[in-house]
């Protein structure tokens, strides 16, 4: 089985909608989970992101300029 890391550089090859749909399905996939699991799972990204900000991984967006990113997209 190809690790996350494998998983996560083909699916950036995807176009956008292809991403999207993935994404999409892969959200879906979630809805199977109880409750708890739902609130691990969100609780885990939440760590790692945080986690990536502090080490100055990733920089912070405000949610408009991600939204106006995101609409733009879908018009492409």
């Amino acid at each position: 089985m190809p690790t996350l890391k494998q998983c996560e550089t083909q699916a950036m090859k995807l176009e956008y909608k292809e991403r999207a749909v993935l994404a999409e399905h892969l959200i879906a996939s979630l809805d199977d989970l109880n409750e708890k699991d739902h609130l691990d799972a969100c609780v885990n990204e939440a760590d790692r992101r945080y986690s990536a900000f502090k080490k100055g991984k990733i920089s912070a967006r405000d949610s408009r300029s991600v939204l106006h990113n995101a609409y733009a997209s879908l018009k492409k």
